[in-house]
């Protein structure tokens, strides 16, 4: 196999606001604490983060002709990430996101979010990997039952390690049943509480697990903030708490928990290992602005998993 990990999906430059002061300190003009262009976008946090882990680590994503999209470009290959299947087309989605003191957020989008960019065209270019995460399911580009089911099909057909990773979507509005052919086909499915709320319309991580359990996911990761997180499949129960670290800025955490999972199952770790993990990557991301900064390498995030337990 060339790669361990292939990303798909949305790629980004998050303009990151930290410390907005709503109060107008003139007839137009507003202040914050900083302000930072950051590469984002689940698949490139994913991509990312799982190369400084240690993963051969590739990207399928769709970047303008233009500085947002080098900023993107950049990033990637400064972190070993292979972009050579990166479409250029199109117009880089910005982002521009609102960092509170407590390092929760908000974030406006724009059309440039819908571009879909049909990954499932040629599966050779995502299949020759162990494993492909799926940033942004439920968003371009996969916003689209007939591309999520033609991605996950192939991916599987080839024998690869399937994760989804979700979002509330934004422009085109799907529902689980919508994907329920594809669903069975996935090995993990990693929403945040609130987009499990949305998807499952319940309110316990339990049962939101639930749900996706009966649709045929195999395992669902129900990431919690600030409470941790907590996995469930047809035979184990997990929940893990927050590590006490103080978090600067939310952003990417949950992407960098996913591609640290993934990358310890291909290490062969056991689920409870593999999500100890994960949610320390997941902590550490929080503890600078932007998503890609904090994590430096797997030797870090195992030094803050000793650090925690003593």
């Amino acid at each position: 196999m060339k790669y361990d990990v292939i990303c798909i999906g949305i790629a980004l430059v998050d303009s990151i606001i930290r410390g907005f002061n709503p109060t107008p300190v003139s007839a137009s003009g507003y202040v914050a604490e900083s302000g930072s262009l950051n590469a984002g976008g689940e698949a490139v946090n994913e991509a990312v983060t799982a190369a400084k882990l240690g993963m051969r680590t590739g990207i399928l994503c769709a970047l303008g002709q233009d500085q947002a999209g080098e900023i993107v470009l950049n990033e990637l290959r400064k972190n070993g990430v292979d972009t050579s299947l990166a479409v250029r087309s199109g117009e880089t989605p910005v982002t521009t996101m609102f960092v509170n003191a407590d390092g929760t957020r908000k974030s406006v989008t724009n059309q440039a979010h819908r571009f879909n960019f049909h990954p499932e065209k040629d599966p050779s270019l995502f299949t020759d990997a162990r494993a492909v995460i799926l940033g942004s399911l439920f968003r371009a580009p996969f916003d689209d039952p007939e591309i999520i089911h033609a991605v996950v099909s192939g991916a599987k057909n080839a024998g690869q390690l399937v994760t989804a990773d979700t979002k509330l979507p934004n422009f085109r509005f799907l529902t689980l049943e919508d994907i329920r052919d594809s669903l069975p086909l996935i090995d993990y499915i990693t929403p945040n509480e609130d987009e499990a709320r949305y998807f499952t319309g319940k309110e316990e991580p339990e049962a939101m697990a639930d749900v996706f359990l009966s649709f045929g996911v195999r395992h669902v990761i129900i990431k919690l903030g600030s409470k941790g997180c907590f996995l469930k499949s047809e035979s184990t129960a997990l929940r893990l708490p927050a590590l006490p670290i103080r978090a600067v800025d939310a952003t990417g955490a949950g992407d960098n928990l996913v591609a640290g999972f993934v990358s310890e199952i291909l290490r062969g770790a056991a689920l409870e290992e593999a999500l100890r993990f994960a949610n320390a990557c997941g902590a550490l991301c929080t503890t600078e602005v932007g998503a890609g900064t904090a994590l430096k390498n797997r030797e870090q995030v195992l030094q803050l998993m000793k650090a925690s337990a003593d």
